[in-house]
């Protein structure tokens, strides 16, 4: 017996008639009258009396009614539960990033993923791309945001559409603020605070050139917060992405862009054939689909 052909039934039952009830379903009167007779002769029982002029039930069309409706009204429940299950996934889902401009794409993709999965809680942690890589090797991590050049050989990801770009963080009283843009030989005798990544030092030095083993490198940073605080106090001026720089405060921190352009990209990565928690994997679904239509350059 058919879940839809019992709705059938209590069309007719309701309409007490095969043609308004074709009607109502949009189907033909004689699909409906066939499907009806199917039934009667499955079961082997009549269900309606036809000698009336309106349709009546007979007494096991009465029986067969009042169990259609039980029977509909439990599909119905367990369609809709079903429908709301991701409601009730919960857990805590470990993303790691930097502060890199991505991490504004990640927030939308964050509230959209609330809004499906009000009951997911998220742990944030703040890192460069190495220390994220190194605590998702130990599963500590779920997913990470990572700045580029990365190796991902272990790792599937999505290269978000975002380009995160090179900047010099200097104090805002600094006569370098005159200008649009720093060049690398401007760069070549200042007192200067690079990124502590290996691989990042290496696209630097790239940009640098011949001037690059001249540096004077007072200091290396794995965040650009802390490295700003060092500009702030005088100490030195930060080569940095510029991601975070919109929420510093401008009377306190300055920063002007690299010349020629210096340009990078992020990835939102996980490990492959990880095993991962209910959340998580609706999570990196979720973020697959979200990220493949905000970042069509994957």
């Amino acid at each position: 017996m058919e879940i839809r052909v019992l709705r059938y039934f209590l069309a007719v039952v309701r309409e007490e008639s095969i043609s308004r009830a074709a009607e109502v379903l949009h189907i033909t009167q004689p699909t409906l009258s066939r499907q009806i007779a199917q039934m009667e002769e499955e079961m082997g029982v009549k269900l309606f009396d036809r000698s009336a002029r309106r349709i009546a039930l007979t007494p096991e069309g009465v029986l067969l009614r009042r169990r259609a409706r039980e029977i509909l009204s439990l599909v119905d429940k367990t369609e809709e539960e079903l429908s709301h299950l991701d409601q009730f996934v919960e857990g805590k889902i470990a993303i790691g990033c930097g502060e890199i401009a991505g991490v504004e794409l990640l927030s939308r993709l964050l509230e959209a993923f609330h809004e499906a999965y009000p009951l997911v809680r998220f742990d944030l942690q703040t890192a460069n791309a190495d220390l994220v890589r190194e605590q998702m090797e130990r599963g500590l991590m779920d997913v990470g945001l990572l700045l580029e050049p990365v190796d991902v050989e272990k790792y599937q990801f999505i290269r978000l559409n975002v380009r995160e770009r090179w900047v010099l963080l200097m104090r805002p009283d600094d006569p370098f603020t005159a200008k649009e843009a720093i060049t690398a030989a401007e760069l070549a005798q200042l007192p200067l605070i690079l990124p502590r990544r290996a691989t990042v030092r290496s696209e630097l030095a790239s940009w640098f050139g011949k001037d690059y083993d001249a540096l004077n490198v007072l200091f290396t940073s794995n965040l650009s917060t802390n490295a700003a605080l060092m500009v702030r106090q005088g100490l030195g001026y930060a080569v940095v992405i510029e991601g975070s720089v919109p929420l510093w405060d401008r009377e306190k921190i300055a920063c002007r862009p690299l010349s020629p352009a210096l340009t990078a990209t992020s990835v939102l990565a996980w490990r492959r054939a990880q095993p991962f928690s209910v959340a998580a994997t609706r999570f990196i679904e979720f973020a697959a689909a979200f990220l493949r239509v905000e970042a069509p350059d994957t």
